[in-house]
């Protein structure tokens, strides 16, 4: 496995402070920003919005670490985050884009405070609150004092005390009868850090006499989904509860079956690129990733360390839209691997729902292996078996692709693209 520039600095940390022996011992070790800036920023450092970011040395010893006022952490066995489940059966609620609307394009929503303001303007948060609102924060400000209980790994409970720590809240939405607290994510997530609603719920809920509502948000592929949560114990940091999963997307032509058929009959093949074949079954995730890229281009260091994505996971998905000839790699002035889209990667994107999907269909079925397991798949109304798929990948002379056991692991990113294909007009 490769180190990250975080996993080293918090390997001599870690061995400076005799990090691992103070938990075993005492069940936490506070340290000190000034201690970890000796190594590297504080917010490079102990910032870690989903459990695949932690570093190497707390992955392997059940740590993590939360910030208790601005100028030290407390690092322990602390269970800091919450899975994520999407309920796929959930049919989005469509909503119109308002027409006077000028200043906010609904096919460029890939920040995640445009995905809110349009959120906002076209009723979401009127519809999971049940009545009026209007966006009175966002931003940095203090947490001020309080103390919770915390689960730790061992299934026992820490308290832990909070002094004038850094709250961020990407949006929060009063209405007459209540405060909604957003925290907002421009990706499909496995989890989410706990801290990031909880210290905003604690704060607000001791300055507004209002019922104070956490709201987990994600925007993705096009949908925009609320995670509505309550605490069931306020003082207790894990006692959140998912009270419902609410769906919406800016209303569109529905995309049919027969649109599919229709990309597929008429789409011309390209030639095997010289891009290894890709190893990403989740095609969401390749939206997501293309997403990202519309606003900046990315180093790879940064998708890993910003988004839901492993160092492995950025390796594969990166590789999969270069496959795509979405997705190009270049090397900036400091020798930096960098990732931008490609032209066609930016039309797309640019692309009103339905034909954007379109769009990212055509652009699998250009290759002869994805058009020839769906030809199979219209032939018998159902999934080729695994064996079928490879053998069909067998005949397309793909690039560096050997062994019999690739090949097996290289068909399940076939089926995951063809089914996220004939599940698009259930989505759309």
């Amino acid at each position: 496995m490769t180190l990250t520039k975080t996993d080293k600095a918090w390997e001599v940390l870690f061995d400076r402070h005799n990090i691992i022996q103070n938990v075993q011992h005492n069940g936490f070790h506070e340290i000190k920003a000034n201690e970890i800036r000796k190594e590297r920023e504080p917010r490079l450092m102990a910032k870690f919005d989903h459990f695949s970011h932690l570093p190497k040395l707390f992955k392997e010893n059940g740590l993590s670490i939360l910030p208790i006022s601005r100028s030290s952490y407390i690092i322990g066995n602390f269970d800091v985050y919450e899975k994520v489940s999407y309920n796929q059966k959930i049919k989005p609620i469509q909503v119109d884009f308002p027409p006077d609307i000028t200043t906010i394009d609904p096919t460029n929503l890939y920040s995640e405070s445009s995905a809110l303001h349009c959120a906002h303007v076209t009723g979401m948060m009127e519809s999971v609150l049940g009545e009026e609102s209007f966006q009175t924060i966002s931003g940095r400000m203090s947490s001020k004092e309080f103390d919770f209980n915390i689960r730790t790994r061992q299934g026992t409970d820490r308290l832990i005390q909070i002094k004038n720590s850094q709250v961020e809240i990407d949006g929060g939405y009063e209405s007459p009868s209540q405060f909604m607290i957003v925290e907002a994510k421009n990706e499909t997530v496995d989890d989410f850090l706990v801290r990031q609603i909880y210290y905003p719920y604690r704060l607000w809920q001791a300055k507004t006499p209002k019922q104070v509502k956490p709201v987990f948000f994600t925007y993705s592929n096009d949908i925009f989904s609320f995670f509505v949560y309550e605490f069931t114990d306020p003082m207790r940091y894990n006692s959140l509860r998912l009270v419902e999963q609410k769906d919406f997307i800016i209303a569109h032509e529905e995309l049919e079956l027969d649109d599919i058929i229709e990309v597929f009959q008429s789409v011309q093949t390209v030639p095997e690129p010289e891009v290894p074949f890709p190893q990403a079954d989740d095609f969401t995730r390749i939206v997501d990733l293309l997403g990202l890229l519309v606003e900046n281009d990315l180093s790879r260091e940064y998708i890993t360390s910003n988004y839901d994505f492993d160092v492995r996971q950025t390796g594969y998905y990166t590789t999969a839209g270069m496959y795509l000839g979405l997705i190009e790699r270049y090397r900036d002035e400091n020798r930096q691997v960098m990732f931008t889209l490609t032209r066609a990667g930016r039309q797309i994107m640019r692309l009103k729902t339905k034909d954007k999907f379109l769009k990212l269909a055509e652009s699998i079925l250009a290759h002869e292996p994805f058009k020839q397991v769906l030809a199979e798949y219209f032939q018998t109304s159902s999934p080729p078996e695994r064996e079928r798929v490879v053998e069909i990948m067998k005949r397309c002379n793909l690039y560096n692709v050997n062994s019999e056991s690739t090949y097996f692991r290289r068909a399940s990113t076939v089926m995951g693209w063809i089914n996220w294909i004939l599940e698009l007009p259930e989505t759309y």
